[in-house]
């Protein structure tokens, strides 16, 4: 699930996952951030659920996925729009 925060120029966009599944540590992965894994890992929330935000540049349009452990790559449904094998996101 994406949630999203429109800021000046930027949206801040939160990616949340359920705390357990996939079990593990689970990044971000996409070409905000050069596709390097572990660079937006997401965090235990008190709701129970995991997230990280990120800021990207509004009206723009982004691939990405969500990496496992044990190389596990995943897609977000939520997105609703994939670009050959990843999610892709407009913010």
């Amino acid at each position: 699930m994406l949630e999203r925060t429109l800021r000046k120029d930027r949206t801040a966009v939160t990616f949340i996952l359920p705390a357990d599944t996939p079990p593990g540590p689970v990044s971000v992965v996409g070409d905000f951030n050069d596709w390097q894994p572990g660079v937006h890992t997401l965090a235990p929330r008190k709701d129970g659920n995991r997230a990280v935000t990120v800021e990207l540049p509004s009206e723009s349009t982004h691939s990405f996925r969500y990496l496992a452990a044990g190389d596990y790559w995943f897609n977000d449904e939520s997105t609703g729009d994939q670009e050959g094998p990843n999610s892709r996101l407009h913010t």
